[in-house]
């Protein structure tokens, strides 16, 4: 009796749905930030997306059950392909903040001088300034410390009410909600690092008509150590601010989004 309700609770069907699951999961959780990052090795991100879906597998395998009463192989591969796009999706948009904050950091690190410093990859593959890094590192640092990374586990949960399982992501929503988010997001970074552009621009026109009126005096290379710092003063200022500005607009993507 004992095995025969064992079969019935762990069938195939449940397996199945289990394993719908960990495709959309594991491909938000493979992209997004913080649970992507490289720094992380890839058996603790595996382990990490296979105990999220079986801690939320009571709950939504009721909403994955009824697309699997046809367990063709055709079926099941459409399934597993739409899954996997559909998280690859939902990671996406929100990688898409990080990477706008690595442009823009990018951009202040060039401002303030420090851009031909020598930096490495963190979060990414690529090697990133050393004040990009930090903006970055600071910023993932940031989702876990203010416990945001449990909004993005509700908010997969919440996937499954706005795409089904079974439901065909259409390609030309999918770009339109992309081309959303990059316009969204830049905008975000741009609103992030608007000091520092508004100081290059001071700085570059005070140090270029300086060396206008003394041509004589090599104005750029004395001037530099200044710039740098400068921004590092400005960024001491306004980086707190910076840092809960982006974490403000990450949070109400994953509450809205």
């Amino acid at each position: 009796m004992l095995g025969g309700v064992l079969n019935a609770a762990f069938g195939s069907t449940v397996i199945l749905a289990t394993f719908l699951l960990f495709c959309r999961i594991g491909a938000c959780l493979m992209i997004i930030p913080g649970f992507a990052s490289e720094r992380v090795p890839m058996r603790v991100r595996l382990f990490i997306a296979v105990s999220v879906t079986l801690a939320l597998a009571p709950l939504l395998i009721p909403k994955v059950q009824p697309v699997l009463s046809d367990q063709s192989l055709s079926v099941v591969g459409g399934l597993v392909f739409g899954e996997l796009v559909a998280g690859f999706l939902i990671g996406f948009l929100g990688r898409i903040f990080l990477a706008a904050l690595e442009t823009m950091a990018t951009l202040v690190s060039m401002a303030v001088g420090l851009s031909n410093m020598p930096g490495m990859a963190i979060e990414g593959g690529e090697a990133l300034p050393p004040l990009a890094n930090l903006m970055t590192l600071t910023a993932t640092a940031m989702i876990f410390i203010s416990n945001q990374h449990w909004e993005v586990l509700r908010g997969l949960v919440g996937s499954y009410d706005v795409i089904a399982v079974g439901r065909i992501v259409e390609a030309a929503s999918s770009l339109e909600r992309v081309s959303d988010q990059l316009t969204h997001t830049f905008v975000l970074a741009l609103r992030i690092c608007s000091p520092f552009v508004v100081y290059t621009v001071v700085v570059n026109l005070a140090v270029g008509l300086v060396n206008k009126l003394t041509p004589q005096i090599p104005v750029y290379f004395i001037s530099m150590p200044f710039v740098i710092a400068g921004g590092m003063y400005l960024l001491f200022l306004v980086g707190a601010e910076a840092i809960a500005l982006f974490l403000d607009g990450y949070f109400t993507w994953l509450k809205l989004g």
